[in-house]
């Protein structure tokens, strides 16, 4: 209803990249890279950045610093939020996180891309996956994943 976990994404570069300096900008991409292939949700990239700096105890420590917030608001608001979904005031505050999640999501594009497409061949690639997902064809993404992954290797062999 609010975004994906890819909302998390600008404001854990802020935190761990541009003020802690704990990961290097190519740490965090492959950071969230390796988050994104795992089949749980994307937010468990700040375990795995906390798996990082401070091995399996940061990794449960940034783990549950990221989960438990968000459920606690989730098992105590959605009650409310359903008992007063028809409130007008509601509804606004609704559009209001949405608007802001689509906003985060958007920063999160532009703080992977910008330290993604870092040459001809990773401009290449992301134009042919654009290209993909905006045509409107359902392409499963692990199936995109190793096309752009094949791309990738065919044009560093070039």
């Amino acid at each position: 209803m609010f975004g994906s976990g890819l909302a998390i994404v600008p404001f854990l570069y802020g935190g761990v990249v541009q003020h802690f300096h704990w990961l290097t900008d190519r740490q965090f991409v492959d950071a969230v890279a390796v988050a994104m292939l795992t089949p749980g949700p994307v937010v468990i990239t700040a375990g795995f950045i906390g798996y990082l700096v401070q091995g399996a105890a940061g990794a449960c420590v940034a783990a549950l610093a990221t989960f438990l917030p968000c459920y606690l608001v989730t098992i105590l608001a959605a009650p409310l939020l359903r008992r007063h979904r028809a409130s007008p005031a509601v509804a606004a505050a609704v559009a209001g996180v949405t608007a802001a999640a689509t906003g985060a999501i958007a920063g999160a594009v532009v703080v992977l891309g910008r330290r993604s497409v870092v040459d001809l061949a990773t401009a290449i690639t992301a134009l042919l996956t654009y290209l993909v997902l905006a045509s409107g064809r359902k392409v499963p993404e692990p199936l995109l994943v190793l096309l752009s992954a094949l791309v990738g290797l065919a044009m560093h062999r070039a």
